[in-house]
């Protein structure tokens, strides 16, 4: 499997994906800038993924000016034949504003950018394991309107919420105010994965958390 990494303008978290991916998940990467249009390199068995950061400085709105770049307009076709994309917080809110996921990240309902790490759940795992993955967004509240959060409860589209150590869903676990605890959602086609947490974060025993090399075989199904 090989993966694709999006660097817009603003993006700073392109180089952890890439050394989470590279290094500590031993795949092959390349980085892909905003203003090019080729994906020709990669199948539909490939993933690319739109990076945390403050794409265009998040001017007009978290991700709004992104879904407009050459890059991007390529990423939405590659989408729409069934190729793989994942966006990580900003790129998430990315995902949000051109369509390819339901729903729209707003302010944390508490108005503060929060740091920190938080715990998350597989929605849809049988037995459950909290994972320590580490947030930074101040614009991640997930918010959707009633049917849209009923499709996505019904067709098990949400793939990770907030939870405390002990995979207990609650409010003090939820660390922006996010509807139904959501931290993750994909679209129906299951081939769009977007998430506010920042496994890339969590990969490498040097930082002391390696619990984010399982989201990352959970959604890839990656050695």
């Amino acid at each position: 499997m090989k993966f694709g990494v999006v660097v817009f303008p603003g993006s700073n978290c392109d180089r952890d994906i890439i050394e989470a991916l590279r290094t500590d998940l031993k795949q092959e990467v390349m980085e892909l800038w905003h203003k090019d249009r080729d994906l020709g390199m990669f199948s539909s068995e490939d993933c690319i993924v739109l990076p945390g950061g403050f794409s265009y400085g998040d001017y007009l709105r978290c991700g709004a000016i992104a879904k407009f770049s050459p890059m991007m307009q390529s990423v939405i076709e590659f989408a729409g034949k069934g190729g793989k994309v994942l966006g990580i917080c900003n790129g998430f809110q990315i995902l949000c504003e051109c369509g390819l996921l339901p729903g729209v990240l707003l302010r944390n309902i508490h108005q503060q950018f929060v740091c920190k790490n938080v715990f998350i759940k597989e929605a849809a795992a049988v037995s459950c394991e909290a994972l320590k993955i580490p947030v930074a967004h101040g614009e991640g509240r997930y918010f959707a309107d009633d049917k849209t959060l009923e499709d996505l409860e019904m067709h098990r589209q949400i793939i990770y919420r907030y939870c405390d150590e002990k995979c207990t869903v609650n409010a003090e676990s939820n660390p922006n105010g996010a509807l139904h605890n959501i931290a993750g959602i994909c679209n129906k086609e299951r081939n769009v994965y977007g998430m506010m947490p920042h496994p890339e974060r969590a990969c490498s025993n040097e930082l002391g958390n390696e619990d984010g090399k399982k989201v990352f075989r959970h959604l890839f199904q990656l050695n």
